[in-house]
């Protein structure tokens, strides 16, 4: 049996990964939400939930066995130290799954992780695409989407890898400085790019 192709894609928070990843999946690629397996490890009474709770507080767990999202971020956020803490929790059970995964798909995939270096995914990809943006950029789009403080936003912002982090670690990267529809026509075009060299 083939293996999948991986396609890494990953980038800052608030630099339009999300929107890159979209326009993968429409040109029909599988997409694996790095975000949508953590959600579903975090799962009420899950093993990672437990893990989690150990280091950053029980009170994290909401009465009904749900994780408390607002409050686990603003924690793991306050520090690289303790970003990097979740992480090493976390990662084992998204590799896992992602590894299951791909086991059930053909052809090429890409993995849309957010932490794609951190979790050392990114050994196992074949072609990385990050998408950067200014910080000011960033921080505008952060604020506007997510229901944060400016100083909860620069957190996040401190605790990611810097722009030049991502530019020299990746394949291709996506600069999303601009408008929506200039970003989209250079993310499709790559898209075709990727697609002649590996499909």
């Amino acid at each position: 049996m083939t293996r999948v192709k991986l396609i890494g894609l990953t980038g800052q928070s608030g630099a339009g990964k999300s929107t890159a990843a979209e326009l993968f999946k429409q040109s029909g690629m599988s997409v694996i939400d790095a975000d949508a397996l953590v959600a579903k490890i975090y799962e009420s009474s899950s093993a990672c939930l437990k893990s989690v709770a150990a280091s950053f507080g029980q009170d994290i767990i909401n009465p009904d066995g749900s994780l408390n999202r607002r409050l686990l971020a603003k924690r793991a956020f306050e520090s690289k130290e303790n970003t990097a803490l979740l992480g090493a929790i976390v990662h084992p059970f998204v590799i896992a799954e992602t590894l299951r995964i791909l086991k059930t798909l053909s052809g090429t995939a890409v993995f849309d992780a957010p932490q794609l270096f951190e979790s050392n995914m990114d050994a196992v990809c074949d072609i990385i695409v990050s998408v950067t943006a200014n910080e000011d950029v960033r921080l505008s789009r952060i604020l506007g989407r997510d229901s944060v403080t400016e100083e909860q936003a620069r957190e996040r912002i401190r605790a990611q890898f810097s722009e030049e982090f991502f530019r020299t670690h990746s394949d291709y990267t996506l600069e999303n400085n601009s408008d929506i529809a200039d970003f989209k026509a250079r993310t499709s075009a790559l898209i075709q790019k990727i697609k002649a060299e590996v499909m």
